[in-house]
């Protein structure tokens, strides 16, 4: 595997390294001893899967609250996403900033998100499925969000025909709405 570190402090893109032969290919995407060469946590608890049957489908951005932040390994399976993550934490260098990048089943792309970091995505493509892989079992009662389109993060979405979202996201509150950010910690 090869870990590129991201814009945002502990957010990693990681790629396979595939072997290749006339039968396909094989790839690790998750090997503890590599992860933790890296600094990294690569024990994860749960795994979910989320399908979006249409383009233009937008789900984010979330986070957990202590002490039930979760650190996500998230890659995509079937189609294609932008993928955005924001940096929460208020004792890091990237507070406040954001990333993107697209993860696709054909670039087998996946990101590595740190606890404290929120997380959304946009399809791409009809039929497309995302994998995610969390270090703690999610906790409803520590659910939270950001806005998607929070002018302060000026996160780059994909112009869609139709943007596709739950009621609770498109309510979610602003950055500057947040409660204080230690409490986030």
């Amino acid at each position: 595997m090869r870990f590129t570190p991201t814009a945002l402090a502990g957010a990693f893109l990681i790629d396979i390294a595939p072997v290749e032969d006339e039968r396909g290919l094989f790839a690790r995407t998750v090997c503890d001893d590599e992860f933790a060469r890296h600094g990294l946590v690569g024990r994860f608890v749960q795994q979910s899967v989320s399908w979006n049957p249409y383009a233009g489908t937008l789900r984010g951005l979330h986070f957990q609250m202590t002490p039930h932040q979760e650190i996500k390994l998230v890659r995509v399976t079937r189609g294609a996403v932008f993928d955005a993550i924001v940096d929460l934490r208020t004792d890091s260098p990237t507070y406040g900033k954001t990333f993107h990048t697209e993860l696709s089943a054909a670039n087998r792309r996946q990101l590595y998100i740190p606890a404290g970091m929120a997380h959304g995505f946009q399809s791409l493509q009809a039929d497309t499925e995302v994998l995610y892989q969390m270090s703690t079992p999610f906790n409803p009662a520590s659910a939270r969000g950001l806005r998607w389109d929070d002018a302060a993060l000026a996160i780059p979405w994909p112009a869609c025909r139709e943007r596709i979202m739950s009621g609770r996201d498109r309510s979610l509150p602003l950055l500057h709405q947040l409660p204080a950010p230690d409490s986030l910690a």
